[in-house]
């Protein structure tokens, strides 16, 4: 049997530690919320212990509990294990954590996810993997337990980039969507006409068709934190900033979330950047 320990069980770790309980893998768990352990046990995994196991994966809410957990744990891999870490963290940290590990004789794969815990629990996750080609064809069996799409990116820093990126573009279309509201109602439009009229058109999109109409019945999609976005478009400007790269679009979407995050708060709610630039507050 694989020994697999996660660290993590929040929204995403604990049906991902369903599902690979489910699948046979022998599971240990990791958390700080030490009222977890009795949900964790019900599961069919352990609690705590030791993280010498033959893969370590990580799931955390983002670049700075990875690198704290990090620090913590690698010393503890032994050579030849594999760390796949599903968490959506930066380029730089990622590649910084690749190094790490080669130098410790562990095969490291980052794999962000895309899809809430829903998907995590029915397994119909979506993987952007980045790193060496044959880590990740060694660990798709174990991926393929709660993802349905395995996306190979390519080397250590393309997995983190290419959910960020997908994320920088949905963020994009909320502060554009919400602005394209207030003025459409400014205008004397009403914002349902308005997604209407969208519908079919040039401008039409899979944002508009599907997640306009969530937020005109008041769903603001509170599966994630407006500091983590803010932190997700931070890490975008800094990767265009060390690479000399013009970005001025991220420039504005960030500094809209982060107004929006002072308005608000660091509450849950990955529409409030579109309830910001549609003026309601």
């Amino acid at each position: 049997m694989v020994e697999v320990s996660v660290v993590g069980a929040g929204r995403i770790g604990m049906p991902v530690v369903r599902r690979l309980v489910a699948a046979g893998y022998g599971v240990r768990v990791f958390d700080v919320r030490r009222e977890l352990e009795q949900q964790v046990r019900a599961a069919g995994a352990r609690w705590g212990g030791t993280v010498d196991v033959d893969v370590l994966v990580t799931v955390l809410p983002g670049s700075p509990e990875l690198r704290e957990v990090a620090q913590e744990l690698l010393p503890q891999l032994r050579a030849g294990a594999a760390w796949v870490d599903l968490t959506s963290a930066s380029p730089e940290l990622g590649r910084e954590l690749a190094a790490a590990a080669k130098a410790q004789g562990v095969d490291y794969l980052e794999a962000p996810l895309g899809g809430g815990p829903e998907a995590a629990a029915s397994g119909t996750l979506t993987v952007y993997a980045g790193g060496e080609r044959a880590t990740f064809d060694r660990m798709t069996p174990l991926l393929g337990t709660f993802a349905q799409k395995l996306k190979y990116a390519g080397p250590h820093g393309s997995g983190y980039l290419s959910k960020l990126l997908i994320n920088l573009l949905w963020f994009n279309q909320a502060v554009a969507v919400g602005e394209v509201l207030r003025l459409g109602r400014i205008g004397g439009i009403d914002p349902a006409q308005l997604h209407e009229t969208l519908l079919d058109s040039p401008a039409d999109s899979v944002f508009v068709r599907d997640v306009v109409p969530a937020y005109l019945a008041g769903d603001l999609l509170t599966t994630f934190g407006m500091d983590r976005i803010v932190e997700e478009l931070e890490a975008i400007e800094q990767f265009a900033r060390v690479n000399d790269a013009p970005a001025a679009v991220t420039g504005s979407t960030a500094t809209l979330y982060r107004e929006a995050l002072d308005r608000y708060g660091p509450i849950a709610g990955e529409l409030l950047g579109m309830k910001y630039t549609g003026g309601e507050r």
